[in-house]
């Protein structure tokens, strides 16, 4: 991606593993294990790696010091260990991936498997003294079933190399299955797993407007009980930026990007809408100014997290042998998203058909139409200064039943999504300033019952605050500072209850601030750039103990400080293997059991 200003935006610029599972994990916050050195100037987070059960992995190596030159795919094949059996506690993904010293923009990185998605994010930009490297983890397990058969898969990560663009990328992956044992039991994981799109190995859609879609029809199996989609969807070229975008009738007098900058994921089953996913507001370290995210990127931008949508309110629709359509949107998607999905299948095993329908969905009839409000104003002087408004808040339900083994299971899915945006502007003679406030929150209840007591319920809670403040200031001799300042959230709170009482709990909460200033001469080429600084801070606990906290900071590129455990008991991170600390879905702990 193109940073901000030479984009065009703008002027110049459970149950039995409490009994067993005693094992906790360090839940180191780099590859190595130890603390990075104060001073580095090697990519840097605070974001914990997946925490592991005890016992020895088997090793899978998907590929090894590939190099990424171009945009062909880097194919590769895969089979199951030969040692492991074929029920494991865990499945964990681990990659590596580093760029040459140079010059050389961010990119797309995603790997594939039987067109399933195993991992999705962007690469760290390199500088010309600087050749970064970096370590990305996924928790794979609720993939189990699709990774006991072997597979073709391929690495993709499309790459220009030059005599401009000199940074050649290289990387690794491998897939780490380790043994259920007593302390560690085999998950239960889905039943089937069904990749959306047409590519068999793997690959992204590209959905230019909000009436594209990434659709699959799909022949489930009859005795569907619950259902999930895993949800990516990434921005790109003209939406890279969406979050700073205003609607078309501002874009010309506010010199920005238009097409608004609400954006949101809506998900269909036969036309019908099923549910939403809130897209993350991402920004990748070529954005904005690439020196804010030196040595430290912004929130996921390395690994991104999918969301899942729950589609249990329609698993009797699904098991009726009819073949369904799956879909995915974005609304307000302009110019465009790269976007797939992974639907998760829960069996009856002890029903060959399943029976039932939704009953109520409140989500029909409610298009995602944000509500815009604007307060520009410019005076006799041709000076522009107000605000931009976005708001939208949808509240629904979606319930359904399902009747099998267990007798009549009903499912719904209460919830609430809220977009709020505030655009300020500043724009005169020497000053062009936009200020962005943006706050999108998700507050969701899935509930499934057997007659009138027995009840699972989930309750969800997500934000993703977004704040950018770019100060474009133009002094007397024509020269002109870009200073910029950013925070990004991730917040989330997610509580399984059973008869009504709350029985695992779990927050996440990891926000990343940067600032910088680039300075240009009067003919626009940048000279120099001061003030930059960043600050991370992760924080994780769960009501089985799990602890999990590290801060760093960061100057003039380089690594400033580094703490971590502080807070937590003994001063030591100690997170559960069964934990999701790092926002990935989180199945094992929400397990329905009937």
């Amino acid at each position: 991606m193109l940073p901000k200003r030479f984009a065009g935006f703008g002027p110049v610029v459970t149950g039995l593993f409490v009994a067993l599972g005693l094992s906790m994990s360090a839940g180191a916050a780099h590859a190595a294990g130890n603390d990075p050195v104060i001073g580095t100037r090697n990519v840097v987070v605070a974001d914990p790696t997946v925490p592991r059960p005890p016992g020895t992995p088997c090793v899978v190596q998907l590929f090894n010091d590939v190099t990424f030159t171009d945009f062909n795919t880097r194919p590769y094949d895969y089979a199951p260990p030969a040692s492991c059996g074929s029920r494991w506690s865990k499945v964990v993904l681990e990659a590596d991936f580093s760029v040459t010293a140079g010059r050389q923009f961010d990119r797309t990185a995603s790997l594939w498997l039987s067109g399933v998605n195993l991992y999705f994010g962007t690469t760290q930009e390199p500088s010309a003294a600087v050749s970064p490297s970096w370590h990305v983890e996924r928790d794979l397990t609720d993939y189990t079933t699709m990774l006991r058969q072997p597979g073709k898969g391929q690495a993709i990560i499309g790459n220009v190399v030059n005599s401009t663009y000199t940074g050649i990328i290289h990387g690794s992956a491998r897939l780490l299955f380790y043994p259920a044992s007593l302390i560690a039991p085999a998950a239960q994981v889905p039943d089937a797993v069904y990749p959306l799109g047409a590519d068999a190995v793997g690959d992204t859609a590209i959905l230019n407007g909000p009436t594209d879609k990434l659709a699959k029809t799909l022949s489930l199996p009859r005795n569907v009980v619950r259902a999930y989609l895993d949800v990516f969807a990434q921005s790109q070229s003209g939406d890279e930026f969406w979050y700073t975008c205003v609607p078309d009738q501002y874009a010309a007098q506010v010199q920005e990007c238009g097409g608004g900058n609400f954006r949101e994921a809506e998900v269909s089953i036969d036309g019908q809408p099923a549910g939403v996913a809130p897209v993350y507001p991402w920004i990748y370290t070529g954005g904005i100014d690439p020196y804010l995210w030196r040595p430290t990127p912004g929130v996921q931008t390395l690994n991104f997290m999918p969301y899942r949508v729950d589609l249990t309110p329609f698993a009797g629709q699904l098991s009726d042998g009819s073949p369904h359509e799956v879909a995915l949107s974005v609304a307000g998607a302009h110019g465009y998203f790269s976007t797939t999905a992974t639907l998760l299948v829960y069996r009856d095993r002890h029903a060959q058909q399943v029976n039932g329908h939704i009953t109520r969905n409140t989500l029909v009839g409610q298009p995602p139409t944000p509500t815009i409000g604007s307060t520009l104003a410019t005076d006799s002087s041709g000076n522009l200064t107000g605000d931009i408004t976005t708001q939208l808040t949808r509240q629904f339900v979606i319930e359904g039943y399902a009747t099998g083994s267990s007798g009549r299971v009903v499912s719904s899915v209460t919830q609430t999504v809220g977009f709020n945006d505030v655009q300020r502007f500043t724009i005169n003679a020497s000053t062009y300033r936009q200020q962005t406030e943006q706050l999108t929150q998700v507050d969701s209840v899935s509930q499934s019952r057997v007659g009138p007591l027995l009840t699972v319920e989930y309750r969800a809670h997500a934000a993703y605050p977004l704040s950018v403040d770019y100060n474009q200031q133009v002094a007397s001799d024509g020269s002109l500072s870009a200073a910029t300042t950013t925070h990004q959230g991730y917040i989330t709170h997610g509580e399984r209850r059973l008869l009504g009482f709350p029985v695992y709990k779990a927050d996440i909460s990891n926000t990343v601030d940067s600032a910088d200033t680039l300075n240009f001469d009067a003919s626009g080429a940048l000279t120099s750039h001061t003030g930059q600084q960043s600050a991370q801070s992760f924080r994780f606990n769960d009501s089985f103990g799990s602890c999990y906290r590290t801060d760093l900071s960061t100057a003039s590129g380089a690594l400033a400080t580094y703490a971590t455990g502080q807070g937590c008991p003994d001063q030591q991170n100690r997170v559960w293997w069964i934990a999701h600390p790092d926002g990935s879905p989180d199945s094992r702990n929400l397990q329905v059991d009937w």
